[in-house]
Parts: C-alpha cells; sequence; structure tokens
C-alpha cells in the first residue's frame, strides 16, 4: 500500500506529535526523489531501528550551483511513492517551493571546516544548500534518528557537525553506498548517462580501487593520484575535477597515509557529473 504523501507542514506535525506521544521512534530518509537501491537500502535500514519512517523528497533549488543541472534533475514522485509501498514508511513528505522557502525567507545555515573544499571548492553555495533544508526538515520531522548514504561522504560530515553544533536532538547514521554489478555508485545521475557513457562510467570507481591498493602498498600518494586522474581520462571522462585522499574524521588532506582515510573523487562524463568515494584502511 502506498504511503500517505503530505504535502502540508502541519499535517505531517500532527501525524509526528501523535507517534511521538505514543513513545513511538521516528526515522527520517531525506531525499531529492528518483529512488533507487542506494535510497531503498536506507529506508530499510530506518525500517529496521524505528517504529515510524518518513521519506521525504524535495528537490532543493538551494543546493544546485547550476540552473540546468537543477532544470534536469529527474523528478519521479509517482515511481517513487511506488517503490516505497513495499518497505510500508508511515508517510512520504513531498513539500513544494513555497511550503519550504515561503516569501521572505531569508536565513542561511552554513558549516565551515569540512565544507571548504572538495565538492565545496567546486560547487559554490551548495553545502550551505545542504545544510540549510537538511536543518528544516530535521526540525520539520522532529525526527529521533537520520539516514544518510556514504556515497555523499562529505555532506554526511556536513550533517554530523550542524547536528552537533546546533543541539538538534537527533542521531545520523551513515549507510553503507551500495554499487551497480560493475562497481558504478548507484545515483540519481545516472539516469542521465546515454547507454555509451554508462558503459565507459565505472572507470571512474574501477580507478579509485587501484590507487588505494597502489596507496597501501606504499607508493607515492600523489603519483599514484595523478596516475589514477589520467587513467579516467583516458577511459572517455571529460576531465577530473578532484581525486585526493582524506583523513576520515576531518577530511584534511593526506600526504602520508598512516591513519584511516577516504579516497574522494568527481568527474564529468558526457555532461554528467559523477562523485564517488571509498575507504582506505591501514
Amino acid at each position: 500500500m502506498i504511503a500517505p504523501i503530505v504535502r502540508n507542514l502541519a499535517e505531517l506535525r500532527t501525524m509526528v506529535r501523535q507517534w511521538k506521544m505514543a513513545g513511538e521512534v521516528v526515522g527520517v530518509v531525506p531525499t531529492m526523489g528518483a529512488l533507487h537501491q542506494g535510497h531503498l537500502s536506507l529506508v530499510k535500514a530506518a525500517k529496521d531501528g524505528c517504529d515510524r519512517v518518513i521519506v521525504t523528497i524535495f528537490v532543493n533549488p538551494k543546493q544546485f550551483n547550476n540552473p540546468e543541472d537543477l532544470e534536469n534533475y529527474p523528478r519521479t514522485e509517482e515511481e517513487d511513492a511506488e517503490k516505497l509501498a513495499s518497505y510500508k514508511v508511515d508517510a512520504i513528505y513531498v513539500p513544494d517551493g513555497d511550503e519550504m522557502y515561503p516569501q521572505g525567507f531569508n536565513t542561511n545555515v552554513s558549516v565551515s571546516g569540512v565544507t571548504e573544499d572538495l565538492e565545496g571548492a567546486h560547487r559554490p553555495g551548495h553545502f550551505d544548500g545542504v545544510a540549510t533544508v537538511v536543518t528544516k526538515l530535521f526540525l520539520q520531522t522532529q525526527a529521533d534518528k537520520a539516514y544518510f548514504g556514504n556515497k555523499d561522504y562529505q555532506q554526511l560530515q556536513l550533517v554530523k557537525r550542524l547536528a552537533l553544533d546546533l543541539n538538534i536532538p537527533i542521531e545520523v547514521i551513515g549507510c553503507p553506498t551500495i554499487r551497480e554489478e560493475d562497481g558504478l555508485a548507484m545515483s540519481s545521475r545516472n539516469l542521465l548517462l546515454s547507454d555509451r557513457a554508462r558503459i565507459k562510467a565505472p572507470a571512474l570507481n574501477a580507478a579509485m580501487v587501484r590507487a588505494a591498493e597502489r596507496i597501501k602498498a606504499g607508493e607515492d600518494i600523489a603519483k599514484v593520484l595523478a596516475e589514477a586522474s589520467d587513467e579516467v581520462v583516458r577511459a572517455g571522462f571529460i576531465d577530473v575535477e578532484y581525486l585526493e585522499l582524506r583523513s576520515v574524521g576531518t577530511l584534511s588532506p593526506m600526504s602520508e597515509f598512516a591513519e584511516p582515510a577516504r579516497l574522494l573523487a568527481a568527474a564529468n562524463l558526457a555532461g554528467v557529473r559523477l562523485i564517488d568515494n571509498i575507504g582506505v584502511d591501514p
């Protein structure tokens, strides 16, 4: 059965209030729709850990620095609701732009430190948009737990930081990246890839996996990353925006491999921007 689609904040809060009064644990899975198995794995984790689960669907204009990217982002609300039916979520919250950002809205949430390079450097204003909408969704849903994928690893660190800094009473839970059989990280943007580009797309993750093994074997980090970037371009990507080794906790750059790290990358393929990351443990 398809869960009720809630578009009004007052209606959502009435539902949540009743659940809270019954002592139930509420989980939220924030999404921008175009749901795939990665999203659905978060929904399953939420169902396993909570009494009630809200899935939010909102294509947030504030986190797009490219108007064309916003316009092209896939919107599949009906299909998304059908995919969620078998998970028996309790509500699908789909606010429109006026509900989320009413006339006169003039507040911006900004998290420094963890957001200042990587995605932050290549997408100006993106993380302010993420921080603002996530803060609103946390307060609107009043959830006890929130579920995010490790695929957007820098975003996950941002969300954990803002919840801690702003004393929002919510547990932020990171869940494993879900991949296609050929290694490509599942993403709503994959729907924008042509058949030809889709064949080339797994080369990014493959190059990252090889680079991680070389780094663990003690090879020079800068040399390995440069050669991995060249490998991705030779595979058909237009360019590599970044391919870097960062510390797990602070995302600070690493020139020596002596602690758990994360290899993060962003690259452009046939007009579609793909990101990925993998753990690199000593």
